[in-house]
């Protein structure tokens, strides 16, 4: 029996984002982390999170007049925040590594509860939009799994073999870097046609929701210049995997996957455009 191209990503980005945040956690010590969340603005990037971002996602959809099925992705990937990929952004933009560690290991718990709220009320103005089908346990034990998991393993290990984790950094980073690039080159391939298809009223939309998002992260990242970095990317960066899992529970076989799919590499490439930028700032010793 063949492999879908399904499997293939599911396979490839799990194991590239496994092994990127368990990376992550074997730099950083439980304190750092558990310090960073609690002097972070937290209840206030929670509320843009849930709240400003997926509203900001359905007006664009709304305003560009995005097709029925692009309208519902658009929906989805607002109401699924901090992309599992920021504290490996962080680590490239040269941001508070701590920080981002935290936020991402938290937020999937947040997700697993809101994001399905967030998704039936935002889905109201969608014509047809139809009922979230959302297994509560499934996704929370997914994301757990594939996020919060890995990076914890990484900081106990730090803590408790420290000797044995800094052996293990680099290749650790060196594979995983390799199989994340594997990852994106064959989503892009795969879902070339449906980027295509996609318009540029839609491609402006979600470019103009990122840039925003990206704004308020950094406005309420705090006076930390590597504190808003991390904030900024961890609130325009959706997390893709969610969006993904309640596109296939609710809308399998329909082009809302694809939509999904498509605008969030829209996402990790501007992203990805964003941690250069920085990332050459930094070298050239410029700030912000």
């Amino acid at each position: 029996m063949p492999i879908s191209p399904e499997t293939i990503i599911r396979v490839l980005t799990i194991s590239a984002l496994a092994g990127l945040l368990g990376a992550v956690g074997l730099r950083l010590r439980p304190g750092e982390v558990v310090a960073a969340v609690k002097q972070s603005r937290f209840t206030a990037i929670t509320v843009a999170n849930f709240v400003v971002v997926p509203a900001l996602a359905a007006a664009a959809a709304v305003v560009f007049q995005a097709p029925r099925d692009t309208m519902v992705a658009m929906i989805l990937l607002g109401a699924a925040p901090f992309a599992p990929v920021v504290p490996v952004f962080a680590r490239l933009a040269r941001a508070d590594l701590a920080l981002a560690a935290g936020l991402t290991a938290v937020f999937p718990v947040l997700s697993a509860v809101l994001t399905p709220v967030i998704c039936q009320l935002a889905l109201r103005i969608v014509p047809g939009g139809g009922e979230i089908q959302f297994r509560f346990v499934g996704v929370l034990l997914t994301l757990l799994a594939t996020i919060t998991l890995p990076l914890t393993a990484g900081v106990a290990a730090h803590h408790y073999l420290p000797a044995f984790s800094r052996r293990l950094l680099r290749p650790l980073e060196g594979i995983s870097e390799a199989t994340g690039a594997l990852s994106l080159g064959f989503v892009v391939w795969t879902e070339f046609p449906a980027i295509i298809q996609c318009g540029a009223g839609v491609l402006m939309a979600m470019l103009i929701v990122f840039e925003i998002a990206l704004g308020l992260g950094w406005l309420l990242g705090g006076p930390s210049l590597p504190a808003r970095r991390v904030v900024a990317l961890g609130t325009s960066n959706r997390n893709i995997a969610l969006a993904l899992l309640v596109a296939i529970q609710s809308f399998a076989g329909t082009p809302v996957v694809s939509g999904v799919a498509t605008n969030g590499l829209l996402l990790i490439l501007l992203g990805l455009v964003h941690v250069a930028y920085w990332r050459l700032r930094a070298l050239l010793g410029r700030a912000p």
